[in-house]
């Protein structure tokens, strides 16, 4: 399985954030943002629920299982 997300959907939905703006929201890089919208870096479960948190929606509802 592999882990996908609706991070960039939910930046653009909630008025253009930018991913320095979510990056410093929840205390990480805009790489490491980058780099999990991309797939490339799957985040722990607490940056997980500070992202979640950050768009005030369930943490379901940014991160998803995809079956390979």
């Amino acid at each position: 399985m592999k882990l996908g997300n609706n991070i960039r959907r939910l930046r653009f939905d909630q008025g253009d954030i930018s991913q320095e703006m979510l990056a410093n929201g929840v205390g990480v890089t805009r790489q490491t943002i980058h780099s999990i919208e991309k797939g490339k870096f799957v985040p722990s479960a607490l940056l997980a629920f500070k992202i979640a948190l950050f768009f005030k929606t369930p943490v379901d509802q940014v991160f998803f299982f995809i079956a390979e």
